[in-house]
């Protein structure tokens, strides 16, 4: 028998409800390097790719809310841990994609890697630092406790392949939300590696969805979409984000827009909370 064998070519595919599935359309496209050379094949996503991603996420948005805030910081470290685990694999695609040495690579990950530690972090800590008890004039307790927007998509950075994408789906995530990501249309296997490993890090099925494809044609989807709660539009230029602006304003969605040079780390974190108000009486 002949020792030499083929390669397996893995063909990157998309997470929905807990699943790894290949697009609908049956679509893929090739990733190149950053230096044009091939990388992979990834799953092209469609409309309706979208629309089953949503249905995953709004289904199990409430149990993912109603676990308790501990419980969701041991998820999200969970994630970490595995990310530690394949940083090797992380680094030598986030070098690739973005064009990056391998020192640099590793540091990029490294960052990535603390960044889901610090959100963590943050789930037992959101109702104390956004929530507060407020004085009224009566035997009353009021409380102001914030609460998750609900479904939220996310564009995801179009140039930082993992800590973007990091950033822009654990805060939601962290505060209760479930989310719908639209990973880098040039850079999406380092977010596609990242969601492999929630498979096997206790995420329940439907909190993290990542569809790849053309962001420019997913995207109206998104912000159009009923059943969406809010969306990031840090993956969009200027355009396109004032464009889809208005289109989400049709559903009442909440809007991130990224600021250039923002130095506030829990803006992310903000954007996807409401409050509820809570009155009851003091016992006597």
């Amino acid at each position: 028998m002949s020792d030499e064998r083929l390669d397996v070519r893995k063909t990157y595919k998309l997470l929905i409800n807990g699943a790894f599935p290949r697009s609908e359309s049956g679509r893929s496209y090739k990733v190149s390097t950053k230096s044009g050379d091939f990388l992979a094949n990834v799953a092209q996503g469609s409309r309706k790719d979208l629309r089953d991603a949503v249905l995953a996420a709004r289904g199990v948005q409430a149990k993912w809310w109603a676990s308790s805030a501990y419980n969701r910081g041991q998820v999200i470290y969970r994630l970490a841990e595995m990310a530690e685990s394949r940083r090797d694999e992380l680094a030598n695609h986030v070098g690739a994609a973005e064009g990056l040495g391998e020192q640099q690579a590793e540091q990029s990950v490294s960052r990535a890697i603390d960044r889901i530690i610090w959100y963590a972090g943050w789930t037992d800590k959101i109702a104390q630092v956004y929530g507060g008890a407020n004085p009224v004039a009566g035997p009353f307790f009021n409380f102001s406790l914030p609460t998750p927007s609900g479904v939220v998509a996310v564009l995801a950075s179009q140039e930082s392949s993992l800590e973007g994408f990091v950033d822009a789906v654990l805060a939601p995530i962290a505060a209760g939300n479930t989310v719908v990501s639209v990973a880098s249309e040039l850079r999406p296997t380092p977010a596609v590696l990242l969601g492999e490993m929630t498979a096997t890090s206790d995420f329940p099925a439907g909190v993290l969805n990542i569809v790849t494809g053309v962001t420019s044609e997913l995207a109206p989807t998104l912000a159009s979409h009923e059943d969406v709660d809010g969306i990031d539009l840090s993956g969009v230029n200027l355009d396109e984000a004032n464009e889809l602006s208005v289109s989400a304003a049709g559903s009442i969605k909440r809007v991130f827009r990224p600021r250039p040079n923002d130095t506030d780390p829990t803006r992310r974190l903000r954007a996807f909370i409401e409050t509820s108000t809570v009155w009851h009486t003091i016992g006597q």
